[in-house]
């Protein structure tokens, strides 16, 4: 029986939501124009059930990038797919961001949006933007496989020393984190990738299929860092 899976990407200043059948992508709604998730996300996922002909209650789960990223996109997003299972009584499933917009670059270079030669030794190191010259990153090889640790990473001349440099292995960097970095790291490629919804579709199935499934009641985002309220310096009064 094929298995119906919604997707909700809300980690940085992009609100993805998709439909995927057995691991294939249906329909997409998607927006880059600032932070009003709270509200796109329900209005994206209602047109993507009308356009597919799709009722809520055939949906199987409902997978949801679980960062790093932005710390109040992130809570949106987990917040309504968590609300969906709860109404629905489907599982959820979490995949992480890191891991979705290497999928995007992996499915870009398949489709020919992409070209970088040495593709198939590439180090891939997706890129979100933190503060500063802060980014929270992760090195994987050219089919997907983690090579280092999420981190949050301070990028310096000698960040990723380890997998930059070496001979016909390009150093692969994107995301809203890769533009700031690319002048501190001369050596490395950069692409232009965005997260999307449709990053999240191979690897929500394939934790489906092996019963990796989160606790509705008990699962939070990975923020990697804790959220930090600073005062602001104006003067209000």
């Amino acid at each position: 029986m094929s298995k119906l899976i919604l997707c909700i990407e809300t980690g940085t200043d992009i609100c993805s939501v998709g439909i995927a059948r057995d691991g294939e992508l249906l329909s997409l709604r998607e927006s880059d124009e600032g932070r009003d998730h709270a509200r796109k996300v329900g209005v994206f996922v209602d047109e993507l059930l009308r356009e597919t002909g799709i009722a809520p209650d055939e949906l199987d789960a409902v997978a949801v990038g679980k960062g790093p990223g932005s710390y109040t996109g992130l809570r949106i997003g987990v917040s309504f797919a968590k609300g969906l299972c709860y109404g629905l009584g489907i599982p959820l499933v979490a995949v992480g961001s890191l891991d979705a917009l290497t999928e995007v670059a992996r499915e870009d270079y398949e489709a020919g949006i992409l070209s970088v030669e040495g593709w198939e030794r590439a180090f891939l190191c997706p890129m979100v933007d933190a503060r500063r010259m802060e980014v929270y990153a992760e090195v994987f090889d050219a089919a997907g496989r983690p090579q280092s640790e999420v981190a949050a990473e301070v990028v310096t001349a000698e960040s990723f020393a380890a997998f930059r440099g070496e001979a016909g292995r390009p150093f692969v960097i994107f995301g809203s984190g890769a533009r700031k970095c690319a002048g501190v790291l001369p050596d490395a490629v950069q692409i232009e990738v965005c997260p999307s919804a449709r990053g999240l579709v191979r690897l929500a199935q394939r934790s489906f299929d092996e019963g990796r499934k989160e606790d509705v009641a008990y699962f939070e985002p990975f923020y990697l860092k804790d959220f930090v309220v600073t005062t602001s310096k104006k003067k209000l009064f």
